[in-house]
């Protein structure tokens, strides 16, 4: 069996050392021999999402075993974006992205394992292993860890945005302090990451659309014990492709990355897969710029009817077969380059052969009921964003508006406003310095996006910011602005009542101010002073590069 690295540490007289550590833990002369497969997962109590990692990295670890090799577990960190949500520690949020991409490298790197699988939950930890296993470029299998099971409450189903939305409606007075507590005790009923196709759900369907998850584990809730049989065999895959060399550069291609932006177009996914596709494609060489996501979402219709713009989740999307019931309708419609490798050793259209989409469904249609005629994602240009921003406009009603400035310099300075009804029908709510060093951290703005859709201005308004959004928001929300504020960017130069135009549909995002009055504003515009002198939000601040370019640290 290949071992590229492990005989590093295993072999010779000269590591003895090494192996009396081995034979502490219990390993035998033949465990030490095998090949090495280091079994990386997020797994922890901060959160649903990643709780129930631990049980499918052990049957990961089975697989390996059942296949020869031998395993060794560990973990990395995961932030929760939803418990992080609305306050100072969404900062953190984006950052551990590199903290966990750069932990499992470290851990790979220092103990010399011949290949990975990953295990992942929540949303940065998702595209965090995935750019560890770009740049490992080690024989490496990712594992979704699942999505939760839909709430109910007055007999629909909820999921964790709902409850966001309803802290708006509570404050607008429309939803009573039993309501708000009962929807709260009704939302997330079981272990998973957040139902909708939000972030981790829609960088399940991308790894499955890069080949880098076996077809269809994306797709069974976190508390299926089903999870345990595709853990089983990512183990035994990876194995697989140690034997024969295969490494994740051959299947991450330029064309894996358009089929990965094709699905998250087509499901209505989240906008956060402008940062992350590109920044996983950079581990690789690969530059995917927001013009060729762009362009790839505009062919690409919306075939799923998926919240946070439509009515499913996705546990609807599991019951009708799964993420690869997806890829077969834009495989079919020539939407995807059904020739890529997958880490099954077949090619994307091998692995779909014999998938069939179901009749009597609406979760996934065929092209030719497709809910519209082009993705949901859409990137803007405009003297407010030379660099790019992205909106998504899946379900949105109006993708045109114009308006005044509301300029707030934070998300807790906009939310405050939100809180006390200041925002008014008409109005452009701007939120900057919140970029990704500005922020720092690019912080997400589902708790103020959630809290104007609950008080019933979602179509009404318009929120462009140099931060993020969650893959829940929904309304027109636009994000991503670069350049950001902190490094001179229009959006720092705008002031109270300046009047914004935006039209999506167009791609278009502008001020109605001269070249001449931004350029004076400029010359008079300081930079905001850091708000972290030292430590990790100082160092990523210092770092990291700009939204375009997928907020990636050099």
């Amino acid at each position: 069996m290949n071992r590229p690295r492990s005989t590093e540490v295993t072999e010779g007289f000269d590591r003895a050392p090494q192996r009396a550590f081995f034979r502490s833990m219990g390993l035998t002369d033949a465990d030490i021999h095998k090949p090495w497969v280091g079994i990386a997962s997020t797994w922890n109590e901060a959160t649903p999402c990643n709780i129930t990692l631990d049980r499918q990295a052990k049957a990961a670890k089975e697989g390996v075993k059942e296949a020869g090799g031998t395993p060794r577990e560990f973990v990395t960190i995961a932030v929760s974006d939803g418990i992080a949500m609305g306050h100072e520690g969404m900062k953190a949020s984006l950052v551990s992205r590199e903290v966990i991409a750069d932990s499992i490298e470290l851990m790979m790197h220092a103990h010399r394992y011949d290949g990975l699988v990953g295990l992942a939950g929540c949303d940065k930890s998702l595209p965090g292993t995935l750019m560890a296993m770009a740049r490992l470029n080690l024989p490496s299998v990712f594992l979704y860890g699942g999505t939760i099971l839909p709430g109910k409450f007055q007999g629909r189903d909820v999921t964790i945005v709902d409850v966001y939305e309803g802290v708006g409606a509570h404050a607008a007075g429309k939803m009573t302090d039993a309501e708000l507590y009962e929807l709260e005790c009704s939302a997330c009923p079981s272990a998973g990451s957040c139902g909708g196709q939000f972030t981790a759900n829609t960088m399940a369907c991308v790894a499955e659309a890069l080949g880098m998850a076996l077809p269809g584990s994306g797709s069974p809730p976190a508390v299926e014990t089903s999870r345990d049989n595709y853990a089983r065999e990512c183990g035994r895959t990876v194995m697989q492709l140690l034997e024969k060399d295969v490494r994740p550069k051959q299947i991450l291609t330029r064309e894996a990355f358009e089929n990965a932006v094709a699905i998250a177009a087509a499901t209505g996914g989240s906008t956060n897969i402008a940062l992350h596709l590109p920044a996983i494609a950079h581990e690789v060489g690969i530059k995917l710029s927001l013009d060729e996501i762009d362009r790839i979402s505009a062919r690409t219709p919306t075939i799923a009817d998926l919240k946070p713009g439509g009515r499913y989740v996705a546990l609807d999307v599991y019951r009708v077969g799964g993420i690869p019931v997806i890829m077969k309708v834009l495989l079919d419609n020539k939407l995807l380059h059904g020739d890529c490798l997958t880490v099954t050793g077949k090619t994307i259209a091998e692995n779909l052969k014999g998938v069939v989409l179901p009749t009597g469904q609406d979760v996934v249609l065929p092209i030719e009921k497709a809910i519209s005629p082009h993705g949901g994602l859409k990137i803007l240009r405009g003297n407010l964003a030379p660099e790019g921003c992205v909106i998504k406009t899946t379900g949105v009603k109006k993708l045109q508006h114009r308006g005044p400035a509301r300029v707030f310099n934070s998300e807790g300075e906009a939310m405050a406003a939100v809180q006390a009804l200041k925002i008014k029908k008409g109005d452009v709510v701007i939120i900057r310095y919140e970029g990704p060093k500005g922020g720092p951290g690019m912080r997400e703005m589902l708790a103020v996006t959630a809290a104007i859709v609950g008080q019933g201005l979602g179509y009404d308004t318009c929120l462009i910011t140099d931060g993020r959004f969650s893959g829940g928001t929904r309304g027109l929300c636009i994000g991503h602005v670069g350049p950001e504020a902190q490094v001179g960017g229009p959006i720092g130069l705008l002031q109270e009542g300046d009047i914004v135009r935006v039209d999506a549909a167009a791609g278009t995002i502008d001020v109605e101010l001269s070249d001449a009055e931004l350029a004076k504003r400029r010359a008079a515009w300081k930079p905001k002073a850091g708000m972290y002198p030292h430590g990790v939000l100082a160092k990523y601040a210092q770092l990291v590069g700009p939204a375009c370019g997928g907020a990636v640290t050099q």
